[in-house]
């Protein structure tokens, strides 16, 4: 099991079970969340690890404000501390498509990377259009990212057919 940094107890893990795929794993207070990515390609492993860490880090963001303002009583703990990696990850997986189009435009390679991005785009998508009525207008370029995200990738698998 590899680990962070010495010491880091950030609670995520990457465990290779396989040399063809990659578990993440992540704690906090007990539960667990473990993701199992079979990779086709060192390719599109290196991009899925992107996207586990894009997907995952909000989230954590997101537990962490809560039960730090709830508990802690850390109020410097803003919900703009959740907010904002909420509203920059799908920027980042826009930049992640953009690095790795290969990977969808060849289905053999890269079909898990494809369809997974989809699921996350959509997931982003909704709550940022939440966050852009709710938080910040701000948010209307992570909603154009997801929807950018979503019809690229029709768009390149388009483009590989013909």
């Amino acid at each position: 099991m590899k680990s962070g940094a010495d010491g880091d107890h950030s609670g995520v893990r990457i465990d290779q079970h396989k040399p063809d795929a990659t578990t993440f794993k992540a704690e906090f207070e007990g539960v667990e969340i473990v993701a199992t990515i079979p990779a086709k390609s060192p390719r599109e492993s290196q991009a899925m690890k992107f996207l586990a860490a894009y997907t995952l880090m909000p989230i954590l963001c997101f537990a962490f404000q809560d039960l730090g303002s709830k508990y802690g009583g850390m109020d410097w703990l803003t919900y703009g501390y959740a907010a904002w990696p909420l509203m920059i990850a799908p920027v980042l997986m826009l930049v992640l498509l953009l690095r790795n189009r290969e990977l969808i435009r060849n289905p053999r390679t890269g079909s898990n990377f494809s369809q997974t991005i989809k699921i996350v785009a959509v997931m982003y998508l909704i709550w940022n259009i939440i966050g852009a009525i709710g938080y910040s207008w701000l948010a209307v370029v992570s909603v154009l990212s997801s929807l950018t995200i979503l019809i690229a990738d029709r768009q390149l698998k388009k483009q590989a057919r013909a």
